[in-house]
């Protein structure tokens, strides 16, 4: 049995065949599909889609540190698909296709003075002099007092999870920390500790934003204000009572990690056993602080993988992240469903069809776990 644990390169790669795989099946859905009050929309981060990067005072964010650094081949976002300059184009094209909403990232390092806007506050595009600093709360307050009469819905921090795992983990993302042999060529932080350090901080961070809101901004611009999560449909590679089981930790550490916390103000079980020491604690009035600290979750489903356990992985003195979920992402050669070449947006599709979740599945939060409700996969 061949055995790895999760790359976040590889689920980047699927996140961008999915995204194609959208586009190839357009014509197969309608409004229809989806259950009333759905808002269907889509969504963009500044650093992609701005452009613009040195007009208007903007200055430097992580990603112009990491992308100017020779990490990207070149690449980097100072043009980009340029919406700071197209921005009322790209409105009316959304408004042409029928769009509700719209979630875009404002840019921390340029805050500047129909459609429904879903603000996110950021979505690791943080402003290169304030990576140590902790001045969250302080740049949220100007973003709700500055834009709250337009926002109806903010989001605080996107996908804090894949966040902290490429960015202080694997290190593939800014602010590119990790260390050997979790890493590539990482010149400073710990994958052991930091990833789980990061998250724990972005929790605070949100709550005290949430709170701050609730308190100063609510009753009056009567908007709403949440956190996005990261997740993929965890299925068990094997009907296997171990399987099932690595299937449920995995969904603790990509879901629970961040929802387990915002609902019982505390991680989940499995992950403060297998993590230890290493997995921050909340004080009392920490965990007061982000318990209930939401209107609402945004859940970005990209994708359904299958999940193996592993639990010799727990024997290693060294473990990061993804070793300590003790479960392996199985990239499977499926002789049925013609994987050429492997993780195709063909092989995928046709995975999809033939195994996807449950059109009930949904996430759930009971006893300080979660799960993915209905998660079978069809054979």
């Amino acid at each position: 049995m061949r055995s790895s644990h999760i790359s976040v390169s590889l689920i980047i790669i699927i996140v961008l065949l999915y995204l194609i795989i959208a586009v190839l099946s357009a014509d197969k859905y309608s409004r229809n599909d989806f259950p009333t009050g759905f808002v269907f929309g889509s969504g963009t981060t500044a650093y992609q889609v701005e452009g613009a990067a040195n007009e208007d005072g903007r200055t430097p964010s992580v990603w112009d540190t990491f992308a100017h650094s020779g990490y990207t081949n070149g690449a980097n976002g100072d043009v980009a698909v340029d919406q700071y300059h197209k921005y009322k184009e790209d409105v009316k094209l959304m408004a042409e296709m029928g769009l509700d909403a719209y979630r875009f990232s404002i840019s921390w390092s340029r805050l500047i003075p129909g459609i429904q806007p879903h603000v996110t506050l950021t979505n690791t595009d943080f402003p290169q002099a304030l990576e140590d600093e902790k001045d969250f709360t302080v740049y949220a307050d100007a973003c709700f007092r500055e834009f709250g009469d337009r926002v109806s819905h903010w989001i605080t921090i996107n996908e804090a999870n894949i966040f902290a795992v490429g960015g202080y983990d694997q290190g593939i993302v800014p602010p590119r920390h990790c260390s050997s042999p979790f890493g590539i060529n990482c010149t400073k932080g710990n994958s052991q500790s930091e990833p789980y350090i990061a998250v724990h901080n972005m929790l605070l961070a949100h709550a005290s934003a949430a709170k701050l809101y609730k308190k100063k901004y609510q009753e009056k611009q009567n908007g709403s204000i949440g956190i996005s999560i990261y997740t993929f449909g965890a299925i068990p590679y094997t009907n296997s009572t171990q399987d099932e089981m690595a299937a449920q930790r995995m969904n603790d550490f990509y879901i629970g990690w961040i929802a387990s916390p915002l609902v019982f103000g505390d991680y989940p079980d499995t992950m403060k056993k297998n993590v230890g020491s290493r997995l921050p604690t909340f004080t009392d009035q920490e965990s007061e602080l982000v318990r209930g600290s939401f209107d609402f979750l945004g859940v970005i489903h990209y994708t359904t993988l299958y999940v193996q356990d592993n639990p010799g992985s727990l024997e290693l003195k060294q473990r990061d992240f993804n070793i300590d979920a003790a479960a392996t992402i199985m990239n499977l050669d499926d002789p049925d469903l013609k994987r050429q070449p492997k993780l195709s947006s063909y092989w995928s599709s046709h995975f999809l069809k033939g195994g996807s979740l449950s059109p009930h599945h949904f996430i759930q939060l009971k006893n300080n776990f979660s799960a993915t409700s209905n998660a079978r996969f069809r054979q």
